[in-house]
């Protein structure tokens, strides 16, 4: 009987534990971190200080930022040098934003997903309080390639939100993504 309340109180301990310190390396906000992510929600921003969508993340060295609407992770502050959709590829594959691996270029639904509809051009077209920097007013690759000419890409404008396709030998900048579905890079 001792022997079972010794076991079962350690076991306590070690999860207070483990849940404290974890609960420790979440977000520079208080949660609840993530929501479930639900593309038919939204979270309205209007100042960075009292924005519920963007949650900037304090774990990944607050390099990168969590989209609670969607559920991805964004680079905070993506790379501002142009490249061809291969080399945007491989750079996102090998990206180790706050330390962490695991990053691709986001699907057209994703890219997306940042545009704010309301904000007028000349961008970027992003939602008010929002928290990246480095954004241009530029075309960003996706990872999806065109359904019937394999020599494009779908591309998003963040100067007035247009959604195009370019062709991949031509140079565009990459803004990498974690988590979501992600697509076949051909």
């Amino acid at each position: 009987m001792k022997r079972c309340v010794l076991l079962t109180a350690t076991l306590v301990i070690l999860g207070t534990l483990v849940f404290t310190t974890l609960a420790d390396a979440q977000t520079t906000s208080a949660g609840p971190y993530y929501a479930t992510p639900s593309w038919d929600q939204t979270l309205a921003c209007t100042a960075l200080a009292t924005c519920p969508r963007f949650i900037v993340l304090s774990n990944l060295s607050s390099a990168a930022v969590l989209d609670r609407e969607t559920g991805l992770v964004w680079e905070r502050s993506p790379d501002t040098t142009a490249q061809n959709w291969l080399d945007a590829q491989f750079h996102c594959s090998r990206q180790s934003t706050g330390g962490r691996m695991g990053w691709r270029l986001p699907t057209i639904q994703e890219l997306t997903s940042l545009i704010d509809p309301t904000v007028l051009s000349p961008g970027p077209v992003l939602p008010p309080g929002h928290p990246f920097s480095t954004v241009q007013s530029s075309q960003y690759w996706s990872g999806a390639t065109h359904p019937t000419l394999a020599a494009f890409a779908w591309d998003v404008t963040f100067e007035n939100g247009h959604v195009g396709t370019t062709d991949k030998s031509l140079t565009l900048l990459a803004w990498c993504v974690r988590g979501g579905q992600g697509v076949d890079a051909r």
